[in-house]
């Protein structure tokens, strides 16, 4: 929608992860380098632990472009609710085996078939397990049996585990002695500072072709880093609203001012509404013999406001008149006398 009005290529700022906006903070070269690392030791488990929204899946997919295909055959599971059996029948199936009215030691023996073939064809089998901390600690030994499948000098299968960061409490639970034995490296991605995010922003834009249009000042900036707190989901959250917000009130530069006022309007539409049965609720425990004969309007939830802020000092404005209206709705319904049938004015809602 605001795309061409910015003169960009794509919506800069979705939330799907896409490795072509894939952008290297301090955190994420790092975790990359651990990935890395991992598939230059071909053995055992790589653990990388993030907060909800700080780049995993992004990190994974970027990993899985520059894999070399012709070494690596790799299989990506991402639904991590299952037990152990349907676990195994979910890998087998990332690699591309039959899977289905099997049991269980069918499926072992078609899958170390599959990983002595490929390292026969001189390549590597990776499984990489996202969503980690959904796993069963059933489902987790499972998994650890696998690296069980090897050859007298190396293992057919290396597993890598990303996950958010409650997998850490599973992977040092005491039943889990000999997954830690098998890990090789451990990182835990944290989220951006204010100069990266900054960074991360614009690189965003670049990457979809921005030349300058919209603006973003330094308080912008800092705001968006205040509320997002370096969590690049939160960021691309927040800044796609704010491109929405700037096409439709035709805005070519952003302040605080508007970062703030964007930021209200996403928590108002979290808030639990007031609905009008609330304020009928109201009147009639006030007036129980006066039943209300028409639906009352609700007043518009509060919302954060900022100094010296015209767009907040507006929407106060309209907020204090629709809060009157209801009073004086109010006023009427218990002024009503017991048994009335004074209908309200209908040409008014």
């Amino acid at each position: 929608m605001y795309e061409s009005f910015y003169g960009l290529s794509a919506k800069p700022f979705r939330l799907r992860p896409d490795p072509h906006f894939f952008f290297g903070s301090k955190g994420h070269k790092r975790a990359m380098a651990y990935l890395e690392y991992g598939l230059s030791q071909g053995e055992g488990f790589i653990v990388i632990t993030g907060e909800v929204g700080a780049g995993k899946t992004t990190l994974v997919r970027n990993l899985f472009n520059n894999l070399p295909s012709e070494q690596i055959v790799a299989a990506h599971i991402v639904n991590t609710h299952l037990d152990s059996d349907d676990t195994l029948r979910m890998v087998v199936s990332a690699f591309g085996l039959p899977y289905e009215n099997v049991s269980k030691a069918d499926l072992l023996t078609r899958l170390e078939k599959f990983l002595r073939l490929s390292d026969e064809q001189g390549k590597r089998a990776l499984l990489v397990v996202d969503e980690a901390q959904n796993l069963k600690p059933g489902t987790v030994e499972e998994l650890r049996m696998l690296s069980n499948f090897q050859t007298d000098d190396k293992c057919l299968l290396q597993t890598f585990l990303i996950g958010q960061p409650e997998f850490r409490t599973t992977l040092h639970s005491p039943g889990m002695q000999q997954l830690r034995q098998r890990v090789i490296a451990s990182y835990h991605l944290g989220p951006m500072d204010a100069e990266e995010t900054r960074a991360y922003i614009e690189h965003r834009l670049s990457t979809v072709g921005w030349k300058g249009d919209p603006a973003f000042s330094s308080a912008a900036h800092a705001a968006i880093f205040h509320n997002s707190g370096g969590i690049p989901r939160k960021v691309n959250t927040l800044c796609d609203r704010l491109l929405l917000m700037g096409f439709l009130e035709e805005l070519h530069a952003f302040d605080e001012a508007e970062v703030n006022a964007v930021i209200a309007d996403i928590a108002q539409e979290f808030e639990l509404p007031t609905t009008p049965a609330d304020i009928v609720n109201a009147a009639n425990a006030a007036n129980p013999v006066a039943p209300a004969q028409a639906p009352v309007p609700a007043p518009a939830p509060p919302v954060a406001t900022a100094e010296s802020n015209p767009l907040m000092d507006e929407r106060l404005m309209r907020l204090e008149k629709s809060v009157v209206s209801v009073l004086n709705i109010l006023k009427k319904l218990v002024a009503t006398p017991a048994g009335a049938n004074t209908p309200l004015n209908h040409n008014n809602e």
